[in-house]
């Protein structure tokens, strides 16, 4: 689902563009609470968030409640996620004898390089230098359009969100609306500036108005639509049954790319398969919604294979693993997977809304992100570490999710992966991680709770020997605990445990 938001109104000033065309590695980012910070402190990038997120979750609330089955279509949507998980290698199978039997051609990717490799060859084979692209995050995922640059391959995004973003040199913000932290104001500044080096330039004359903007990107993209001989996409699902692919969006630019070019790509993650048509059914209620707050989508594009006089002649499905199959093997953590790409759960972040989505260093942000992207990389880099405590756990992003993942619960799980250690998957092979750096206070906090809370007596006592102290308790923690009562109080100590006042209330006469 790909959506553009054009209602942000003009801020006092513009943000910097970055200089740098190629966004820097994800891996190479800041700890979450270090990138967070900047996020925090910049006032317009708060106001274009809380703009947008306030208005977009407001009118998906409208959307929601105009269905009266909304929890049995949730229900239904982890149903049929769950059991095509359980049995993903079958309906992977199915799907590559359906794609080929349509006169498509499958290939398989166990990682970004890999993938970034067929796709190369895919293109130089056709002979062309440059492709159009409708959004897709999986080829964000891998960095594939660095990928084809420095294979001398020129890769143009023609989603409204994502032009915004290529156009101004800089990083995908929202998993629905890529440059949900630029206003419109910032949006002119850029399609002045840039457009004329990446084809037909903006008028001179543009204003900040969404109409002008919008037809000023129709008419700058309708050049590259017409020009291009082969197109890359994504897809938000995959038909088993059938090798149908399934693309929902909003403005018109992903039909372009996926009818007029001659050779079609498309990169798409293993877990977007779902048996049956039938099983659609249920998608094309609940995605819409709680993404861009309508009935139904504007444009849902499906083709199966290739037909001869009718859309391309060529088309390539590109099987995604990427540490999906690691994934697949956490009982608690696969859940993940069966994320349909809503960003509803973006929108209703506190977390989110106030950090932006740079800061999660990661094509996936927000609370999805904080549970996706440390189990597709690993928790081996300092920002993936971070992000499972990315997270007030207030449990909003469980309650809008359309398809139940308790990403709280996933959470929790991933804090005590990254702060005990364990037992995980990697490339197939059950490995032992080794806690992560700068979690010793933390682990010692847990088992000395852990002894003390396993001896009722031990308690007991300290409870009382606390509450007889009270007045000397400090109204903010020393050492390690200093950055968490650097932002709040310590609660006041009561004078009476709850264990004694139950003990007396039950001793009570009444």
């Amino acid at each position: 689902m790909t959506g553009t938001y054009l209602g942000m109104p003009a801020m006092p000033r513009a943000m910097p563009v970055a200089e740098s065309a190629t966004p820097p590695a994800m891996a190479a980012a800041p700890p979450f609470p270090e990138a967070a910070r900047e996020g925090v402190h910049d006032e317009v990038l708060r106001a274009n968030l809380r703009h947008a997120t306030h208005t977009i979750r407001d009118k998906r609330a409208r959307a929601v409640a105009e269905l009266a089955d909304w929890d049995l279509l949730r229900a239904a949507g982890k149903a049929v996620k769950d059991h095509t998980l359980r049995h993903l290698d079958r309906y992977l199978l199915q799907l590559e004898e359906a794609v080929t039997a349509a006169g498509g051609t499958v290939h398989w990717a166990a990682d970004a390089d890999e993938a970034n490799r067929i796709v190369t060859e895919l293109v130089r084979a056709t002979g062309e230098r440059e492709v159009v692209k409708v959004k897709s995050m999986a080829t964000q995922e891998i960095g594939l359009n660095e990928a084809l640059e420095a294979a001398g391959i020129a890769a143009y995004e023609t989603d409204l969100a994502e032009l915004i973003v290529q156009l101004g040199h800089d990083r995908p913000s929202h998993i629905l609306v890529p440059a949900i932290h630029r206003n419109r104001a910032e949006i002119r500044d850029i399609f002045r500036a840039e457009m004329g080096d990446w084809g037909r330039p903006a008028p001179a004359s543009l204003g900040d108005d969404p109409r002008e903007l919008a037809e000023a990107a129709r008419l700058h993209l309708r050049e590259k639509f017409l020009r291009a001989k082969v197109a890359v996409s994504g897809a938000n699902f995959m038909i088993a049954e059938t090798g149908t692919m399934v693309v929902l969006e909003s403005e018109g630019n992903g039909r372009m790319c996926l009818t007029l070019p001659e050779t079609l790509i498309s990169v798409v993650g293993i877990e977007k398969v779902v048996p049956t048509f039938r099983d659609l059914e249920v998608f094309l209620q609940t995605l819409p919604r709680s993404s861009t707050a309508e009935r139904m989508n504007p444009y849902t594009t499906m083709w199966t294979g290739t037909t001869e006089g009718d859309g391309p002649t060529a088309f390539h499905l590109v099987l995604l693993d990427n540490g999906r199959t690691d994934t697949l093997a956490d009982e608690t953590g696969r859940q993940a997977l069966r994320c349909i790409r809503c960003s509803a759960c973006l929108n209703v972040c506190p977390v989110y809304e106030r950090a932006g989505g740079h800061a999660y260093g990661s094509v996936y942000p927000g609370p999805i992100g904080a549970i996706l992207s440390p189990q597709l990389r690993g928790t081996g880099s300092e920002i993936d570490a971070s992000l499972p405590y990315a997270s007030t756990l207030c449990g909003a992003c469980y309650e809008v999710c359309p398809v139940a993942i308790d990403i709280p619960e996933v959470l929790v799980h991933l804090r005590e992966r990254v702060a005990q250690g364990g037992p995980v998957t990697h490339a197939g092979i059950r490995v032992t991680l080794r806690p992560a750096d700068g979690h010793t206070a933390e682990r010692a906090a847990m088992r000395a709770a852990r002894l003390l809370l396993d001896r009722p007596g031990a308690l007991r006592a300290g409870e009382r020997l606390l509450a007889r102290a009270r007045r000397l308790a400090p109204r903010r923690l020393p050492g390690a605990g200093r950055a968490w009562t650097d932002s709040r109080e310590l609660p006041a100590v009561r004078a009476e445990s709850f264990r004694d006042w139950w003990a007396r209330e039950r001793s009570t006469p009444r």
